[in-house]
């Protein structure tokens, strides 16, 4: 699998508009191997300047390629995900919890009051 990678592999960018694939050149596949050994997917602000770098680099140079359908079935080096992170103005308010301690302490303090 990881030869396939290195001789046909693309990175797959996760863009507002939907994925953009991109076929790099084969030392840059091998250094997105290495930068995706752990990982499927990566968002952008995780990356190191010099991978943001290249990652841009990619996009502005190489453009974009399409996935005919043959090649649907490419070997996906890994994922960046390039979109802007969610607001908290958009997300739904969150309900508050009790702490794990209160929940637990509530019964003995039943007990204690007890006589």
């Amino acid at each position: 699998m990881w030869m396939e990678k290195m001789c046909d592999g693309v990175v797959r960018i996760m863009t507002p508009i939907g994925p953009r694939y991109i076929q790099p050149a084969f030392r840059q596949r091998v250094y997105l191997m290495w930068t995706f050994r752990h990982f499927h997917t990566l968002p952008q602000q995780v990356l190191s300047s010099w991978q943001r770098k290249l990652i841009d680099q990619l996009c502005t140079e190489h453009h974009f390629i399409s996935l005919p359908d043959t090649m649907e079935d490419a070997p996906l080096i890994g994922t960046v995900d390039r979109r802007p992170p969610i607001a908290a103005e958009t997300l739904p308010p969150r309900r508050p919890t009790a702490s794990v301690g209160e929940a637990a302490l509530a019964p003995l303090a039943d007990l204690q009051q007890r006589p």
